[in-house]
């Protein structure tokens, strides 16, 4: 009612003001939030779909291909289930079609050419489907079925690589992933192959009529852009023996050549970390765990504390709001607040009682400044008033040459109740371990800066291709995670660095599920970095415990100036052709007779939220 208000106000003074000056101009008016499911099967045509002799999808598809024919009429079927009667009002429904740009491709005798059929079926469902569009082009490590991929596999050039040389064999839910290189240059072969297919798409979008480019209302980029690590879908959370990327050859040269860019000589790169080496090509990239491993020199040593960062991350359950805040105490000294309100789900599965999955908080601790020795890390909550404490758990830094240090206890506060009394709270520490030992090394901070310069890099060569071919670039997107929302997983993994940081020249495109589809942390984020006209290319609360939810977390993304958020995901596909809903992303689809992860009330979400 306050904005309403506010708008009618700021309406009457600027019609006063055209009365006066005897124009014309009205207040321009914000462009509809968009709802853009992700569909699944948009190449299967009624004639298969209903074609019971035909065994498998794949084999729908080709049938479909061979008749020149898609899935534009169960799209239009799905689309005005959800919103009736077309497209209309601040809320609309749309869908987001995903292109793998590498799957393009087609043998022939003059070797790899853009199968320009493909290109056509999904042009034509864009004519055919007269509602708005977001155009996912993908080319990151989930473009890994193309038939050109078994070529590309046997080039070492195009692969990021684990310190050992090898190229780490990943999967995430039964789907083959490919860790393709981050590093930009045009000559890589897997690189000159994306950027012809983003050319060609470009220039055969601006061949549309103009209306149905007008429908496209957004274009997301590559897909989630980040290092890689082994144990893809279930090690996001690791922080022992972590395994990482690029250790490609080409990439710890371009390394090597970062920190040239940064301090100048190797004279001055040992005048600020103490860490001598005779010539920059002897420079190592961090790799080796010191406790396990012989290192050469210090500088080798690489694990997930060795930047100078402690996490401190748990979880806390408070139905009764009791806590007003978090602080860091280290040593008895306060450090500063600690980040609450962030995404467990994982939690919330395991625990019925608890409601909420932003249950989780964190906060990374810079130790860089302490002396070598043992040290007491304190989380302290403060309760009406007073403090309590939730969770401690001492530490010790130990020097270079791992020499003992002072067996003293570390100093902390004293006399302080504990939380856990207080009504109905629960909570858990989960990092770090009691007794971390912490090994800095001021390579590894650069090692991780220049990682995700690379992600950056990366992001800004496609955006830069996309934009060179003629694509707008006012609806050029990311289509990026953020895994510092979730305080469990370990972003040194990830490495997307400033990737989101709002100040690139692309539009933020952030990918969003449980808790963080409606969080306080996330709209900080957003605020403190001034990013609006974002996109949310994947979205899925998976919640199910409490009524509302669903439309809550749409509302959030409209009020806080989103364009568009595209669910993730809806199907066209035949049952017949379907696994379990209990089987891996299948839990997500959205549909009415779904009602695992919550995605029935997400349907109906979305159904309410339209008709607005």
């Amino acid at each position: 009612m306050i904005l309403r208000s506010q708008n009618h106000l700021a309406c009457i003074a600027l019609l006063a003001l055209a009365s006066i000056s005897g124009a014309q101009t009205l207040p321009a008016k914000n462009p509809p939030f968009l709802i853009a499911p992700t569909i699944e099967g948009l190449m299967v045509c009624d004639a298969a779909a209903q074609n019971l002799a035909i065994p498998t999808l794949e084999k729908a598809v080709e049938d479909c291909q061979a008749r020149k024919a898609h899935g534009a009429a169960a799209v239009r079927r799905l689309l005005d289930q959800l919103e009736p009667g077309g497209p209309q009002g601040q809320v609309q429904v749309g869908y987001t079609v995903t292109l793998e740009l590498l799957k393009l491709y087609r043998r022939t005798p003059k070797g790899w050419a853009i199968d320009d059929a493909q290109v056509t079926a999904f042009l034509d469902l864009i004519t055919q489907v007269p509602r708005p569009v977001v155009l996912y082009l993908s080319a990151g490590h989930f473009d890994s079925h193309g038939a050109i991929v078994q070529e590309l596999e046997k080039d070492p050039a195009n692969w990021m690589q684990l310190r050992d040389g090898t190229v780490p064999q990943l999967g995430y839910f039964g789907y083959r992933i490919l860790p393709f290189t981050l590093r930009s240059e045009v000559q890589i072969p897997v690189n000159r192959y994306r950027f012809e297919a983003l050319r060609h798409i470009a220039k055969r979008v601006q061949a549309l009529p103009v209306a149905v480019q007008k429908r496209i209302v957004a274009y997301t980029l590559a897909g989630e852009v980040h290092q890689l690590f082994p144990d893809f879908e279930n090690g996001m959370g690791r922080y022992q023996d972590i395994r990482v990327t690029d250790y490609h050859p080409a990439s710890v040269a371009a390394f090597r050549r970062w920190l040239a860019t940064e301090y100048g000589s190797v004279q001055a790169l040992q005048q600020r970390t103490g860490l001598a080496y005779p010539h920059w090509d002897a420079v190592p990239a961090p790799s080796k765990d010191i406790r396990s491993e012989r290192l050469d020199s210090f500088g080798e040593h690489y694990d997930a504390f060795a930047d100078g960062t402690l996490p401190l991350s748990g979880w806390l359950w408070d139905p009764q709001n009791q806590i007003q805040r978090l602080e860091l105490f280290v040593n008895g000294q306060r450090v500063g607040p600690v980040a609450r309100g962030l995404h467990r789900l994982d939690v919330y599965r395991a625990v019925g009682e608890i409601t909420d999955p932003n249950v989780g908080y964190r906060v990374d601790y810079d130790y860089r400044a302490l002396p070598a020795g043992h040290h007491l890390a304190q989380i302290v909550a403060t309760v009406q008033g007073k403090a309590r404490l939730l969770a401690a758990v001492p530490f010790v830094v130990v020097p270079r040459d791992q020499s003992k240090v002072p067996a003293h206890p570390p100093r902390g506060l004293t006399g302080l109740a504990k939380a856990e009394g207080l009504p109905g709270l629960r909570s858990w520490l989960d990092l770090p371990r009691a007794g971390q030992d912490l090994y800095h090394n001021p390579l590894a901070r650069d090692w991780n800066r220049f990682r995700a310069q690379q992600v950056r890099d990366f992001l800004g060569r496609f955006h830069a291709v996309a934009q060179e071919a003629g694509l707008p670039a006012d609806k050029l997107y990311s289509h990026q995670i953020l895994p510092q929302v979730n305080p469990s997983w370990n972003p040194q993994l990830f490495a997307i660095g400033e990737s989101l940081d709002g100040k690139a020249p692309w539009k933020t495109g952030l990918n969003l599920y449980g808790g963080a589809t409606d969080s306080a942390w996330v709209r900080d984020f957003l605020r403190e970095r001034g990013i609006r006209d974002y996109g949310v290319p994947e979205f899925h609360p998976q919640q199910w415990k409490s009524a509302g939810v669903h439309l809550a977390a749409l509302r959030s993304h409209q009020e806080a100036g989103a364009r568009f958020v595209s669910p993730y995901y809806f199907s066209v596909v035949p049952q017949r052709f379907k696994g379990a809903p209990e089987h891996g992303v299948n839990r997500l689809e959205i549909s009415p007779n779904n009602p695992k992860d919550g995605s029935d009330q997400l349907y109906q979400a979305i159904r309410d939220f339209a008709q607005r």
